[in-house]
């Protein structure tokens, strides 16, 4: 009998530093969507992989960290969160941004592949948006993925080095 490995995903970068990412980064989202200036369906859809669980370690469903709809989901022309995922999936098994394997190494996509773009692979965050232009869908991802990057980076400077991380102790 094969025992199943269940593993644990990022300590820094956990579903709580996810959801602040994307927050602190929602005003230019916002702000984008209410000019028309980034698309037309005036909503949008965000997937953050968790950086620690690559394919390696789980399939792609177990490594969602953290979704987040923008916009009416009742009123969706398409399904974004689909697309979304999708992006995030690419990304996520190559190991680069969608636009790249999209235009520079298109060999890496399967048949099922999306043949759009709009995620980011930054130091393995990994984050997929979809209802824009692919361009900001782009953007908004590159945003949210820096914003994980940079809040992992102060609970890491916030925390003693040990020898293991989670030894009693919160993040902070």
């Amino acid at each position: 009998m094969q025992e199943e490995i269940l593993a644990e995903g990022s300590y820094f970068a956990d579903q709580r530093a996810a959801r602040e990412a994307v927050n602190l980064a929602m005003p230019m989202i916002e702000h984008g969507m209410r000019s028309g200036q980034v698309g037309e369906s005036g909503f949008l859809y965000i997937v953050v992989m968790d950086p620690a669980l690559g394919p390696q370690q789980c399939d792609f469903q177990h490594a969602i960290l953290y979704e987040q709809a923008v916009g009416d989901r009742s009123a969706w022309d398409a399904d974004y969160a689909a697309f979304a995922r999708e992006k995030a999936r690419v990304c996520w098994l190559t190991g680069r941004d969608g636009h790249h394997v999209r235009h520079v190494s298109p060999h890496l996509l399967g048949r099922a592949d999306p043949g759009i773009w709009g995620g980011v692979c930054l130091d393995g965050i990994v984050v997929g948006v979809a209802g824009a232009n692919p361009w900001y869908d782009e953007a908004f991802a590159g945003s949210i993925a820096c914003c994980l990057k940079a809040l992992a980076k102060e609970r890491a400077l916030a925390t003693p080095e040990t020898p293991v991380l989670a030894a009693d102790r919160a993040i902070p």
